[in-house]
């Protein structure tokens, strides 16, 4: 084989570090629009939050399971912001301890920012009489966060029809019933004058998991709930996002949110607990609470259409649609081999 030119070789340096200097140069301008961008919004936030405080223009926040975990750290992160928040969930004294959590560590929050609404949402009608206490209240949505959501954890042997209705009206129906009260007053109001998510009319933000993308064995009422979930955001996204509303998928992974403190577990009750918690709890495998909200509250601001926390999540969910025959296959191997079994087969 003949050996190069020297003519050869000089044109492909050039072209290589021609190349270089072409990358380069578009990274540079890339980081500097990025920082333009960013200076603007916090310009724009900065700006708008002293309007804010002044004439009281403060965008509402509707978080549902907003009392504990995931919920409150969603409400605590917006609420960094000049905002009025509806905090919705079962359990009326966790709520109240909730609020004067927030109160506490935001000084620029008072109870009259608040409206608690203890409702079972796997009722229609309690999530229509949320929207509608909070229209009362404070007269308009600006952002809806669909988070309340319920777990169990076992093999499917163990589960029964009652557990799959029931997380379907929990993980699924509840946001569909308090997204379907609250869509009309979204669609009349006007855009809140200087808000910093872009003069939109509302944003609403499904809370879904990455369970929704691909599924976890012994988890198959929640993902079958999550699925759903993520199916409705998506093309709720499309219909809607040419309206002035815009709805963001949220697919989490593992999250540190002590959510598994609440979760039912099934057949070998001691083992699939010991499982999940380690899963649930171990650092680097699961992402912390506050985490999350910040990537949420972004998202929402930016308005994106969805959003995968964690980045063995975003691997897991791209691998799952590019490999799905393989992955039900490793999931298998997972539930035959690691997993443990009902003790009663």
């Amino acid at each position: 084989m003949s050996r190069p030119s020297l003519t050869t070789l000089a044109t492909a340096a050039t072209i290589t570090m021609t190349g270089a200097a072409v990358t380069a140069v578009a990274t540079a301008a890339a980081a500097t629009a990025a920082a333009v961008l960013v200076f603007r919004s916090l310009r724009t936030r900065r700006s708008w939050s002293q309007r804010a405080n002044q004439d009281s223009l403060r965008p509402v926040v509707v978080v549902t399971g907003g009392s504990r975990g995931l919920g409150l750290a969603i409400a605590t992160r917006f609420a960094q912001d000049p905002v009025r928040l509806v905090l919705a969930a079962r359990n009326l004294e966790e709520l109240q301890q909730a609020q004067a959590h927030l109160v506490t560590q935001l000084t620029h929050l008072s109870p009259t920012d608040f409206h608690l609404v203890a409702a079972d949402l796997a009722k229609p009608e309690e999530c229509e009489r949320l929207v509608a206490e909070t229209i009362a209240r404070f007269g308009r949505i600006d952002v809806l966060v669909n988070n309340a959501a319920i777990i169990h954890v076992g093999p499917v042997e163990s589960q029964t029809l009652e557990i799959f209705e029931q997380t379907m009206r929990v993980n699924f129906f509840a946001a569909l019933y308090v997204t379907w009260a609250a869509l009309p007053h979204m669609r009349r109001q006007p855009a809140l004058a200087g808000h910093p998510f872009g003069g939109r009319r509302a944003s609403i933000v499904n809370i879904a998991s990455v369970g929704g993308k691909i599924v976890v064995p012994h988890m198959l009422p929640y993902a079958a709930a999550k699925f759903a979930l993520v199916g409705f955001s998506e093309g709720l996204h499309a219909e809607l996002r040419h309206k002035g509303i815009r709805v963001t998928t949220v697919c989490p992974g593992l999250m540190r949110t002590g959510g598994e403190a609440h979760a039912n577990f099934l057949g070998n009750v001691d083992a699939e607990r010991r499982w999940f918690n380690f899963a649930a709890r171990t650092p680097g495998v699961a992402v912390t609470m506050r985490h999350a909200a910040n990537r949420i509250y972004h998202a929402a601001a930016a308005g994106r259409a969805e959003i995968t926390i964690s980045p063995q999540a975003w691997l897991a969910a791209r691998f799952g649609a590019l490999c799905p025959e393989f992955l039900q296959y490793a999931n298998a191997l997972t539930n035959h081999h690691i997993l443990p079994k009902d003790p009663q087969l």
